[in-house]
């Protein structure tokens, strides 16, 4: 009689075995932790990079003050930022560039005000580019196309009612800034920053190094002073995606994989509880992308309730604010925490005006959600008008506008 092994492989029943799989390794949380750190100093130093970069280049040449004395239209700060964000697919990325540019004093507060909340709208494209991939069935396509529209509406009705408001109040004030400025800007105040970054601020001592050797780089490979803040700058905004994906990635390993069956049993008992899971959740991975995007195949799925999305987009929506303040306190200056402080306000207010009003945001989507299942082009004209043609004819319309006046 033949003897076995102590662990014979196991067998299929059809006289074949299988190969075991290999044990999936998991990283240590203490690893995981070291490694969303080194993510942290290189996004502050990228940060630093793009605003040295920019400097050199503003002080060799006129061409972003034009720019953006140009872009103090507020409906072209609002379009641009729509735009970029929708291209890049990154709000975060988005307000960390328009608060660093504000700390360099290459765009001021009244553009950057309404590219905040540009950002804030073009974000909400990945939810429904997500919504997409259910085409397939009706049914979850239906719920995922809705569960998308409920991050977009938010985010639309709120640049509805604080845009003009915002620029409304602004014309009418002898400062010219609007009552959201004003009011960030007193927080800003009371933060007690100055009007210009100092060089010996911490963030700025423990980055330099690196900002440092870029540009050495630059003046040792380029002759133009000109050229070598386009190249730093340049280097410092890859280097912001790039950290920014890989932090997003570490934390999305770490986190995401446990979530799904918490949301299941969980997350969604109330709206209170589940705003505060879009808090937590979009602070553990730093994307608000991220959380809501899982959201729409988990409702398209009926896994999560639909009336208890609303309340996860709205503090999803705060929680991503969290990129603003980093970037301010790696460009600790008045102007940079105050553009920082709109973005808080934007959506607070935000959750203010429509959490009691959540029957209008809920309403349009269910609407033109059933609309989509029912005609599928009505899902893709929605996406390309609202974050590619109204936004660029919208541009062009204001260029023509202000060429003949």
């Amino acid at each position: 009689m033949t003897q076995q092994g102590p662990n014979p492989p196991p067998s299929t029943g059809s006289g074949h075995f299988t190969v075991p799989r290999p044990a999936v390794r998991h990283v240590p949380g203490w690893l995981r932790g070291v490694y969303a750190g080194l993510c942290l100093y290189f996004f502050l130093t990228a940060l630093n990079m793009m605003g040295a970069g920019l400097g050199t280049f503003g002080g060799e040449n006129d061409l972003l003050v034009r720019a953006f004395e140009y872009g103090r239209n507020p409906f072209i700060a609002l379009m641009g930022a729509v735009v970029v964000t929708a291209i890049v697919q990154s709000s975060s990325f988005t307000t960390a560039l328009i608060v660093t540019l504000v700390a360099t004093g290459e765009m001021t507060l009244g553009t950057a005000v309404f590219a905040i909340m540009g950002a804030n709208i073009g974000t909400s494209v990945t939810a429904v580019l997500v919504a997409l991939a259910n085409l397939r069935i009706r049914r979850n396509f239906r719920r995922s196309f809705t569960a998308a529209l409920y991050h977009d509406l938010f985010n639309l009705l709120t640049v509805a009612v604080l845009f003009p408001l915002e620029w409304i109040t602004g014309l009418l004030h002898e400062t010219g800034r609007g009552i959201l400025t004003r009011i960030a800007g007193w927080g800003a105040d009371m933060i007690g920053l100055e009007e210009f970054a100092r060089p010996d601020s911490p963030v700025r001592v423990i980055t330099r190094p690196l900002v440092s050797l870029v540009e050495s780089v630059s003046a040792f490979a380029i002759p133009s002073v000109m050229w070598q803040g386009v190249a730093v700058a340049v280097v410092g905004l890859l280097l912001l995606f790039m950290s920014l994906v890989f932090m997003v990635r570490n934390l999305r390993g770490a986190l995401l994989r446990h979530l799904d069956n918490l949301f299941r049993s969980y997350f969604f008992r109330t709206d209170l509880r589940s705003y505060g899971v879009g808090v937590f959740s979009t602070v553990a991975v730093q994307s608000s992308t991220i959380t809501t995007s899982l959201m729409v195949p988990l409702a398209g799925a009926g896994v999560v309730p639909m009336r208890r999305l609303l309340p996860f987009m709205m503090g999803s929506n705060l929680a991503t604010t969290i990129t603003s303040i980093l970037a301010a306190t790696a460009n600790p200056v008045a102007a940079a925490m105050t553009v920082a402080l709109v973005h808080v306000l934007f959506n607070l207010m935000g959750t203010a005006i429509w959490y009691p009003l959540r029957k209008v945001p809920i309403s349009i989507a269910n609407w033109y959600g059933k609309l989509a299942s029912n005609a599928l082009g009505y899902a893709f004209a929605f996406l390309l008008l609202i974050f590619l043609v109204i936004p660029l004819a919208g541009i062009a319309l204001t260029e023509i506008f202000i060429a003949y006046t």
